[in-house]
């Protein structure tokens, strides 16, 4: 296509106006734009988007800007159904409705700290997007897509003025592509979504226990016994590091050593500091093999490594992972307990830090700068490394006022399926740090962990997925942006839009589903689903150990990480106590759902009597229908005022805490809104002595079950 035709291809969207007539007022506006961004400011009118405008742009342009425009003309068209004009020539931005004015070009190669601003300006005659530099351009161009609208008379941007920037330069997410092997189309549908969240690092974890996942040309036999042929090629890489530039992302490999190291060792048992033969490690934990780092020879191995992979990824940042290293290979090796003590080197961290300081200048000499996990923390090591904090924000203003840049993952590891709620809460620099600017500017963001344990190519949406997009919102929007229920408001809509890259998070649970229950009815089933959540943090293992080669295809997989219906049922509940003393506020609802869920569980039964796949779910079941009939009687005796009986109320507390337990992997999520209908039903009596406030205080903290450490 040449630059000419490509330039009309922009004849997308925006047509034909509502005039704001003049200085028009603010106004208030919901919206669904996620990350927020900085300043918004709302004004009378829109835009209307008919298949008869034309965009053009001004100043700079490239091949990246003209194929982000591309993209999102062929989005747009996919979401609202028109058909935009193609061909014609460039449009002469004057006349046309979309400008996009760009200063300058982007760096070639996405770096640390580029400019990624941008300014929108839309009234009743055209929009007008300006930016400093491309990679703030592509940045605007997913502003305005979420700002598309549409009502009666059809679809529009609204009248608004937008100046955006990043509040952290280092916005990322790591897939673990290790433990299961994640093929390049699923990871590129992953720097997608990225993109429309502002997200621009993808943090490859390439080498582990599991699996050596990229082709070294210098030595074979890594990736040939290291990866069960699962395997990045370099051409594959190459791709995979065009893709995301295209769309403003960097891209971090992590190479983890000394430890983690079992897939290296499968191939080089002489790198190693104990003798071979090793094998992929099939199960998850933590593991013995390591480098051994009193050796030239590995040194001058790791060397040639690292040069190749230097050239492969041209990011300015290569990660060493460096963590969870046992130490025990070398405690148990003679000849490097006997370098420790010529050495003066106290213990495995000190002997560690040596050798972070070797790879520190192999990596300098190729370009590189380290980046590790907290354990490479030491002070011998060069200030110039950055260190990815898993321990915490404690540990990275730790990091930082020891002068080291630093990105913070405690609290974003997405395999301890929490919510997205609990993530977007935590906060790489919280109000009252104590970090003076200076400290505070070396912490350059965060980065989002999508472990790979229990996730595979067709599971690995729903579990990134929309989640990431709230904590991406942390590390681009003010700290102010933080009201938790309009999040989930916003996130709602961007998760569908989401959609638009070929995720596949919003239908894997009823692709899974239908394939454990044999057929295409599956509305009990997803009942259930709805209803229970992946068990938390590091459970799933220690309750049914688990191999590289165990399917995942269970309800536990199916189950996603944060239920919709179980922040309802906790809404109407909470509705309901805050209605005291009446105590009529969502009473009918909420009977209403107890009804239904216990209308599932004959089915249900039926079900896990038939499929042996989802026999597991039948206790599951019980849980479900004994919770439900509880929490009917409780608000029996909320609608007649009576309150139950002691020995009631304990039973009822006692079945559902039997009923929190989980089975199969999963937890029912609804127990914390029923233990609080079936302690209020115990205090009706209490309604008239103590205000409605004071009373709900104490019907929620008596129903409180303390979180487990």
């Amino acid at each position: 296509m040449t630059r000419e035709a490509g330039a009309a291809v922009m004849g997308w969207v925006l047509a034909g106006s509502v005039a704001a007539g003049g200085e028009a007022p603010a106004v208030a506006r919901r919206h669904a734009l996620m990350p927020v961004p900085s300043s918004l400011e709302w004004a009378e009118g829109r835009l209307a988007l008919t298949p008869a405008v034309v965009a053009a742009l001004r100043g700079h342009r490239d091949a990246r800007l003209q194929a982000a425009v591309d993209r999102m003309v062929r989005r747009l068209e996919s979401r609202t159904t028109l058909e935009f004009a193609r061909g014609g020539g460039a449009p002469d931005p004057d006349r046309a409705t979309l400008v996009v004015e760009v200063a300058g070009p982007a760096p070639a190669v996405p770096r640390l700290g580029e400019d990624e601003s941008y300014t929108l300006d839309v009234d009743g005659t055209r929009a007008l997007l300006r930016a400093p530099t491309v990679t703030g351009a592509l940045r605007g161009l997913e502003t305005v897509l979420q700002l598309v609208e549409g009502d009666r008379g059809g679809w529009f941007l609204p009248a608004v003025r937008i100046g955006d920037r990043p509040r952290f330069p280092w916005r990322g997410l790591l897939i673990d592509v290790c433990r299961h092997f994640i093929p390049p189309d699923v990871v590129r549908r992953q720097i997608d979504a990225m993109a429309a969240v502002k997200l621009n690092v993808l943090h490859l974890h390439l080498t582990e226990d599991q699996g050596f996942r990229i082709e070294s040309l210098r030595f074979p036999r890594l990736h040939q016994r290291g990866s069960d042929g699962l395997y990045y090629t370099q051409g594959q890489v190459r791709d995979l590091v065009s893709y995301a530039a295209e769309r403003g992302i960097r891209v971090v490999p992590e190479f983890d050593m000394p430890g983690h190291a079992t897939s290296w060792l499968v191939g080089h048992p002489e790198l190693g500091s104990a003798p071979g033969p090793y094998e992929i490690a099939r199960t998850w934990g933590i593991f013995d093999p390591s480098l051994d780092p009193t050796r030239e020879e590995v040194y001058r191995f790791l060397d040639r490594f690292l040069g190749e992979m230097a050239a492969l990824f041209p990011d300015a940042y290569l990660h060493i992972g460096g963590d969870e290293n046992t130490g025990k290979q070398w405690q148990g090796n003679p000849a490097i307990t006997a370098f420790m003590a010529r050495r003066g080197l106290a213990d495995a961290h000190a002997l560690q830090a040596y050798f972070n300081q070797r790879i520190a200048k192999i990596l300098a000499a190729h370009g590189k700068r380290m980046v590790g996990w907290d354990e490479v923390l030491h002070p011998d090591l060069p200030r110039d490394i950055v260190v990815q904090s898993w321990r915490g924000a404690d540990s990275l203003a730790d990091g930082a006022r020891r002068g080291y840049q630093g990105i913070l993952s405690n609290g974003y590891y997405l395999d301890f399926i929490h919510t997205a709620a609990r993530h977007y809460l935590v906060d790489p620099l919280p109000a009252g740090h104590g970090l003076s600017e200076a400290e505070a500017a070396r912490v350059l963001g965060g980065e989002v962990c999508q472990w790979g344990e229990f996730v595979w190519p067709e599971t690995i949406d729903s579990r990134i997925w929309p989640r990431t997009a709230a904590i991406a919102e942390r590390l681009w929007s003010p700290r102010e942006v933080a009201d938790v229920d309009d999040m989930y408001r916003r996130l709602a809509r961007v998760s569908v839009q989401l959609e638009e890259h070929g995720l596949m998070h919003e239908t894997h649970t009823g692709l899974l589903l239908r394939r454990l229950a044999g057929t295409a009815a599956i509305g009990p089933l997803e009942t259930l689903a709805g209803l229970v959540e992946p068990v938390k943090v590091y459970e799933r293992p220690r309750l049914r150990p688990a191999t590289q080669f165990m399917p995942l295809t269970r309800l536990v997989d199916a189950a996603r990480p944060d239920s919709a219906e179980g922040r309802r049922v906790a809404t109407l509940t909470d509705d309901l106590l805050s209605s005291a003393p009446r105590l009529d506020t969502r009473r009918e609802a909420l009977g209403a759902t107890f009804t239904a869920w216990r209308a599932t569980t004959g089915p249900l039964r039926r079900l896990a009597d038939q499929r042996p796949s989802l026999r597991e779910m039948r206790p599951l079941v019980d849980d479900l229908d004994a919770a439900a009939a509880l929490g009917l009687e409780a608000l029996s005796f909320i609608e007649a005022g009576q309150s139950a009986p002691v020995d009631w109320r304990d039973h009822a507390l006692a079945r559902l805490a039997e009923a929190a337990k989980p089975k199969g992997e999963v937890e029912i999520v609804v127990l914390g809104p029923l233990r609080q209908l079936v302690v209020a039903a115990s205090r009706l009596g209490d309604v008239a002595m103590l205000s409605p406030a004071e009373w709900k205080r104490t019907v929620v903290e008596q129903a409180r079950v303390p979180e487990p450490k």
